[in-house]
């Protein structure tokens, strides 16, 4: 699914993701409930997670949550800590020495806004985390976006826009924008 494109419910492209989601709900389960230090365990899960081997010099640490897991790509020296959330179906890469705090989340799959196409469309955009960058805890990374190499996203940032290189980022983006009855 490339930026901007849609998916229709109950297509057969729909019902594969549908599919990929159980399992990759199966694994993680399984994965967050391992002892810790499991090095074992948790890389046969990860592999069977993402598709591939998790690289030697990653880091994360569970509980970690996917939808897909085949469409996450991790750097050399990603670290990800605890209760981070990947929702990676149109694509979610973090590049080289890329760090994220707890509990931040990616999103790249959503709904359209208007009624009557909500519940029969998928929406949706790929997520690029260039070199370097630090993600603050609770930050909210949506459909869509880039990130810039060597920036910061501060905690609890809602990230709806693409950030240039080098550049803090901070605060929420709720705000009214349209109305409808």
């Amino acid at each position: 699914m490339a930026s901007g494109l849609l998916m229709r419910i109950h297509s057969p492209e729909f019902t594969a993701m549908s599919e990929r989601v159980l399992e990759a709900t199966r694994l993680t389960s399984l994965l967050n409930v391992l002892p810790f230090d499991d090095d074992a365990g948790k890389a046969q899960l990860f592999e069977q997670i993402l598709g591939r081997p998790l690289p030697a010099r990653v880091t994360v640490y569970p509980p970690f949550f996917t939808d897909h897991g085949l469409h996450l790509e991790l750097g050399e020296r990603v670290f990800v800590n605890q209760n981070c959330t990947f929702l990676d179906y149109a694509g979610i890469r973090l590049a080289e020495r890329v760090m994220v705090a707890p509990k931040v989340t990616f999103i790249t799959v959503g709904h359209p806004v208007d009624v009557d196409d909500r519940r029969v469309w998928l929406t949706g955009g790929p997520i690029d985390v260039a070199e370097n960058v630090w993600i603050g805890a609770g930050a909210t990374i949506l459909p869509g976006v880039s990130i810039g190499r060597d920036s910061v996203i501060a905690a609890g940032s809602v990230v709806a826009e693409d950030v240039p290189a080098g550049t803090l980022v901070a605060g929420p983006k709720a705000g009214v924008r349209r109305r409808w009855e």
